[in-house]
């Protein structure tokens, strides 16, 4: 391939990052009455008032503007790192059980104080880059912390891995959902792919021995449980006795699960899982092409027992086909990757960048009209894929 491809890439990628997503969140999302940030902002920018402050939300406004300061030393990048982290410090943590509250009222009290794991996780995620951007040994120490949590409350000693979620006070909980699409049930892919995450970067500043064999297991758990070695795609939900509850199959994770698996596999320094993983990611991502569109944008997700696809385009497969495919591309030399890569760039540029009104869509229809009554800030709708698309691609072909 022709670097002049890359660089021409790199820039555009470059110029998104810094002129679109970052400026609209830094504008359009501090909560200046109450602190923190907004709850909820429409695709036209408008503030939805009354919307809850999610923790998922704030946790990744932290993990992006921590990580987008690493790669450029902009003061008001760290200054919203800031402001996250402070708010996190003060309204998120539970001071009496540990962990953080899931959702906050607008004004900083509790709203919803459920301990949902995937939460937890992403807080150890965005924490763990904070300290290294800002060396603020606080938040390592915050983060070891809800590991802790996690391992003590949440991991299932006797058939191994993770509940989804408990009480406030570490109870068994009847309704474990992460979210309302989810089926009910305890031990769930999604979940168990942000605790690798949130462990691999905490690993990346914290060698412990507990650490580095609960990073390795939650990775094993994913190859051996959540990978289907046959299909290629992800197994979503399990009972506690992982006894597989659900054929769907997301799309957004299968890619997002390829490049996650192998980055987990080089952090832990670990040569044979490096060389399996890298198989794997490449293996995975050829498969995602089935999801595919001829436009280069990635269908939702696909209900093998209906034979029912969901044609909706969401911002942030779109950002982790990306990803994955250029990690693929990387691994093997495969340069169908690289041209599926650059496919995905332009169907974001063209059809999910919202050039009126700033960030990304929430999604498109089939047809690549955006669906504008979705939100463009909220529970869900963060910075964290589409930033770090740009910062990983930026990052791979700099170091090319």
């Amino acid at each position: 391939m022709d670097k002049k491809v890359l660089y021409n890439l790199k820039e555009e990628l470059e110029s998104e990052l810094r002129k679109n997503i970052l400026p609209w969140w830094m504008e359009h999302t501090p909560d200046h009455k109450s602190g923190g940030f907004l709850g909820h902002v429409g695709h036209d920018n408008r503030v939805i008032e009354g919307a809850g402050k999610g923790s998922v939300l704030n946790t990744r406004i932290l993990w992006t503007f921590s990580a987008a300061y690493r790669m450029y030393p902009e003061p008001e990048y760290l200054e919203t790192a800031r402001r996250a982290y402070h708010y996190i410090l003060r309204h998120f943590t539970d001071k009496k059980y540990g962990g953080i509250y899931w959702e906050l009222e607008p004004d900083g009290s509790r709203r919803t104080t459920r301990k949902q794991i995937y939460a937890i996780a992403f807080a150890i995620y965005g924490l763990s880059e904070y300290y290294m951007a800002s060396g603020d040994e606080q938040a390592l120490k915050m983060a070891r912390v809800l590991f802790l949590d996690i391992e003590v409350h949440a991991f299932d000693r006797l058939r191994n891995g993770y509940t989804d979620a408990l009480t406030r006070d570490w109870k068994p909980i009847e309704d474990l959902r992460l979210s309302e699409k989810d089926q009910n049930e305890s031990k769930t892919m999604n979940t168990h792919l942000h605790i690798l995450e949130a462990y691999t970067n905490l690993y990346r500043v914290w060698k412990d021995p507990s650490l580095k064999d609960a990073l390795e297991n939650v990775l094993r758990l994913m190859l051996d449980r959540f990978v289907d070695q046959d299909s290629k795609h992800l197994n979503l939900f399990f009972d506690d006795n992982w006894t597989l509850k659900s054929t769907l199959i997301s799309f957004g994770h299968d890619i997002e699960a390829g490049w996650l698996l192998h980055e987990a596999a080089e952090v832990l320094e670990n040569k044979a899982l490096i060389e399996q993983t890298g198989k794997l990611a490449v293996e995975m991502a050829r498969e995602n092409f089935t999801g595919l569109d001829t436009d280069g944008g990635l269908f939702y997700e696909f209900s093998p027992e209906e034979n029912e696809m969901d044609t909706d385009k969401h911002w942030w497969p779109q950002a982790e086909a990306l990803v994955g495919y250029y990690n693929s591309y990387q691994l093997s030399g495969d340069e169908t990757f690289l041209t599926k890569a650059i496919e995905s760039w332009t169907f974001i540029k063209e059809k999910l960048v919202d050039r009126e009104y700033g960030e990304w869509n929430w999604a498109t229809n089939k047809e690549g009209i955006p669906l504008r009554e979705k939100e463009k800030a909220g529970l869900w709708k963060c910075p964290y894929h589409n930033s770090r698309a740009c910062l990983e691609i930026i990052r791979r072909i700099d170091r090319t």
